[in-house]
């Protein structure tokens, strides 16, 4: 009889319902901690700025309080100089705890509040030190929280520049997509995209670029943001009874839409922008359904003319956008060697 039970399907449904509330009660848990430890270390560090101006004491009462907390709480280790620092650093940066409120991008007059307990306290040390611009430590804050990166993963976006790069590509998408969808969509797609973890050694063409990516596909995804679903390499598609293939093929789950990559190794070309107009085309047609949004296109290419870009792109309909990406220095002198003998090859 128990064995019955354990097989059968709503037993499983039923401990599945159990373990995804236990795990939310986790999460919660986890968050109110946070919450709280964030809001005693703030207090700490404002406490110790307001002491420093009230009784004139220098840094030494940093230490003296250091030594005093570890006589009080022998067994913590939360408290030594250097975390007190960071507190008052903490505190000194964020005034408005628990938000820091930041100006909406090209308004000096609209702000958005952004609670600071959504990442742990091990993020904000990392993030004090890093990054100066009130600014553009909330970007990272949101963006840690949305993606849940672990403290290593944030280090690296910020030394990728991700908050320069983001938005960055050149698009055209306020005027082939609706509103809802246009500003979200700039905000996916960035310039130039980091491929790094790429380390390449020979002579290197799109399909080396493509089949690397999709090895180190979880590096890949990482580069590209939340919501990319990899759907297939080399994707086939027919169209008038001719075979083509689409480089990357992927789909968003906060666009709703398919996302159309084609890989170029060398500069951008204008004629690149047909062919990945004609692919988006296609993929609107066999497989969007009715409840995606209109399928979009971006172009990757060693280096681009913004010119030439924007020249190919004026007059069309379907939404893409256009970037570069960089590889690691030697993968890049190896491209410019390989174009300069192809370009000999075509003399």
């Amino acid at each position: 009889m128990s064995e019955e039970i354990t097989e059968s399907m709503s037993f499983k449904k039923w401990t599945n319902l159990i373990a995804d509330r236990i795990k939310l009660a986790q999460t919660h848990a986890s968050f109110k901690v946070n919450e709280e430890m964030l809001q005693l270390y703030w207090e700490i560090g404002n406490s110790i700025i307001t002491q420093q101006k009230q009784e004139g004491w220098g840094t030494k009462i940093i230490d003296l309080l250091a030594q005093n907390l570890a006589d009080t709480f022998p067994n913590s280790t939360g408290f030594s100089v250097r975390n007190l620092k960071y507190m008052r650093a903490f505190a000194e940066a964020y005034p408005q705890y628990p938000i820091v409120q930041v100006p909406l991008a090209q308004s000096n007059t609209e702000f958005v509040q952004v609670p600071l307990a959504q990442i742990t306290w091990y993020h904000h040390i990392s993030l004090l030190s890093k990054v100066k611009e009130q600014k553009e430590r909330a970007f990272y804050i949101v963006e840690t929280a949305k993606n849940e990166w672990s403290r290593d993963v944030m280090l690296l976006q910020i030394e990728s520049k991700l908050y320069e790069r983001n938005g960055k590509a050149i698009n055209n998408f306020e005027s082939t997509l609706p509103d809802y969808q246009s500003d979200l969509a700039k905000s996916i797609f960035k310039d130039p995209y980091h491929f790094g973890f790429l380390t390449l050694a020979t002579k290197i063409k799109e399909l080396e670029i493509e089949k690397l990516l999709t090895e180190k596909i979880t590096d890949f995804l990482l580069e590209l943001g939340k919501g990319f679903a990899f759907v297939g390499r080399q994707y086939a598609i027919e169209v008038d009874q001719t075979d083509y293939k689409i480089d990357l093929l992927f789909y968003h789950t906060v666009l709703h839409a398919y996302i159309v990559i084609e890989l170029k190794a060398g500069e951008f070309k204008p004629e690149y922008i047909s062919k990945l107009n004609f692919y988006i085309s296609a993929i609107d047609d066999t497989l969007k359904t009715a409840k995606d949004e209109p399928t979009i296109g971006l172009l990757l290419c060693a280096s681009k003319s913004s010119v030439k870009v924007e020249y190919a792109m004026r007059g069309l309909d379907k939404p893409l956008g256009v970037a570069s990406y960089q590889l690691e220095a030697l993968v890049k002198e190896n491209i410019d060697k390989l174009h300069l003998l192809e370009d000999e090859n075509e003399l």
